[in-house]
């Protein structure tokens, strides 16, 4: 018989520190054994001992908790380069975030999440409002350094920023993300010139 998780007391407004990484265990763990097609608020919270209420009060939806488990993991898993050049830095971060697709849970789910956003507003909203601009913000570090450095336009930031981030979902979401170094040497060329 299963036993649950002692039910976690509120502490009013603020986030119990206790209620929120259990939580977020119990996300991951959802997450690494049913997928995100199986993740749920529901079924998180039965396992963190946490209330529905509560959860849904700090993340409105399963994209949200998906959000952040997300970026917890990847801040963590992916430190960002700074090797001199746009192109060191691509090839880097580039490799490490491919890794980090295929062998860390919330990295080998991330399609589910551009999955539910076609038919789903409030995922698409969560992609676009939250996880675009919080996921988006270290990497465009690498273009905003290297245009400082003079390699391109500082007008061409946001675009050349925009083809990288194609070029990576494409490989993620047709599972092509095991090329060799050579090959993706000569693709981030392409997309430093």
């Amino acid at each position: 018989m299963e036993t649950r998780p002692p039910r976690r007391a509120s502490i009013g407004a603020r986030r119990s520190p206790e209620t929120e990484a259990a939580v977020k265990a119990a996300a991951r763990a959802v997450l690494a054994e049913k997928g995100y097609a199986g993740f749920s608020i529901e079924e998180v919270a039965r396992r963190a001992g946490a209330g529905k209420p509560t959860i849904y009060r700090w993340w409105p939806n399963k994209a949200d908790l998906f959000i952040a488990i997300y970026g917890a993991s990847k801040d963590a898993a992916i430190p960002l380069p700074d090797e001199g050049s746009l192109r060191a830095d691509l090839l880097r971060y580039t490799a490490d975030l491919w890794r980090f697709w295929r062998e860390d849970t919330a990295g080998r789910v991330f399609k589910g999440l551009i999955a539910e956003a076609q038919t789903s507003e409030s995922a698409l909203a969560a992609l676009r409002f939250k996880f675009m601009p919080d996921r988006l913000a270290a990497p465009r570090q690498m273009f905003v350094r290297a245009a400082e450095r003079g390699e391109f336009p500082a007008t061409e930031i946001d675009d050349r920023l925009e083809l990288w981030v194609g070029f990576n979902w494409l490989h993620a979401l047709t599972d092509l993300l095991s090329e060799d170094e050579p090959t993706l040497s000569r693709k981030i060329d392409l997309l430093c010139r």
